[in-house]
């Protein structure tokens, strides 16, 4: 039996595999903002751009450009920011039929700030936005209309905007275990939004809920929860993990590729050497990549070598989820090359 959203007779969920209709791929929401990226200093004033940016929808374009069935449910303000967030997402296929729209709070916003060639600061002002209001109805609708999606991805981004997305988060997990839906879970730690150990707390918890769980080496220990005593090396946190109920337990690495832990063993891949012009969502170019190549069905290896493959496009060229490669694109850096196995 083959694709997520179907049960094997037990209760349990099954790989997502081969498509069987025309259902959704990939439920995800969360907060998309408007993003200006600046020239310079901003006290200096000078020229902006304008685009939009957001973890959860970079992974839906990201998707949809490697021929994926996407849908966002995230919510946006009643304005013009939230027209461009909506509109952006359209056109580049990502269904948002149920995003909501928010009279009562703005659209966020993302200001891009280059101070030094590898350093880039950020400054939020996403307090009180409509994505921080996001509810489970959206989640609910999601889940009935047109059926469960293959696969629900989240991130901890959406937990640390508040109490009503964290709800939200909380009622797509169970509605995906009903469902018999996979759950990818990326943590992307956001320090400015929530500390590590609030984090922790909530990862936790969601942590035996993740089919595939992704963060980068020093994210894995929040999914163990607060911990006063010495971190353990990544394979033992991952085998923690694996024993917990996590499938997959997948770690970035940036410039030194990515590894996999799987019941199966440990198996690594190398990045793809390309030039660095802009690092910002090179990580969810990665989950992309590894959630496409997951719905083709490909093996642990195909799995980390597209995501990897789309991580190098996306650290290659500059914004959030322009870089993003569609599925023609990706020869381009020879995928299929470069697995290391332990």
């Amino acid at each position: 039996m083959s694709g997520a959203g179907t049960a094997d007779g037990s209760g349990t969920r099954v790989s997502p595999g081969a498509a069987g209709g025309p259902v959704t791929d990939v439920l995800t929401f969360g907060e998309t903002m408007a993003a200006l990226r600046g020239s310079g200093p901003l006290r200096l004033g000078g020229t902006m751009e304008l685009s939009v940016a957001g973890a959860e929808s970079n992974v839906a374009i990201g998707l949809a450009r490697l021929g994926h069935r996407v849908r966002w449910a995230g919510a946006v303000g009643d304005d013009e920011a939230g027209e461009l967030v909506l509109r952006t997402l359209r056109a580049e296929g990502v269904d948002v039929a149920l995003a909501s729209r928010d009279a009562g709070a703005p659209t966020g916003l993302l200001l891009f700030e280059p101070r030094l060639p590898d350093v880039t600061r950020v400054h939020y002002y996403r307090t009180g936005s409509a994505g921080s209001r996001l509810t489970a109805d959206a989640v609910e609708r999601a889940f009935t209309a047109g059926g469960p999606p293959r696969v629900l991805h989240l991130t901890g981004i959406t937990a640390a905007l508040g109490e009503a997305p964290r709800a939200a988060c909380e009622r797509a997990l169970r509605l995906a275990r009903e469902h018999g839906t996979w759950v990818c879970l990326d943590v992307n730690h956001r320090s400015r939004l929530w500390s590590r150990d609030e984090a922790a707390a909530v990862l936790r918890s969601w942590a035996p809920y993740a089919d595939v769980l992704i963060a980068s080496d020093d994210e894995l220990p929040l999914c163990l929860g607060p911990s006063d005593g010495p971190v353990a090396d990544l394979p033992s946190q991952a085998k923690e993990l694996l024993g917990r109920g996590v499938s997959e337990v997948v770690v970035k690495l940036g410039a030194r590729g990515a590894t996999a832990y799987t019941a199966q063993g440990e198996l690594h891949f190398p990045a793809r050497p390309v030039r660095a012009v802009d690092p910002v969502g090179a990580g969810d170019a990665f989950v992309a990549g590894y959630l496409s190549a997951l719905l083709d069905g490909v093996d642990a290896a195909g799995r980390l070598d597209r995501a990897v493959t789309c991580g190098a496009f996306a650290v290659a060229g500059r914004g959030d989820w322009e870089g993003a490669p569609t599925r023609a694109e990706l020869g381009l850096l020879g995928e299929g090359d470069g697995t290391v196995v332990r």
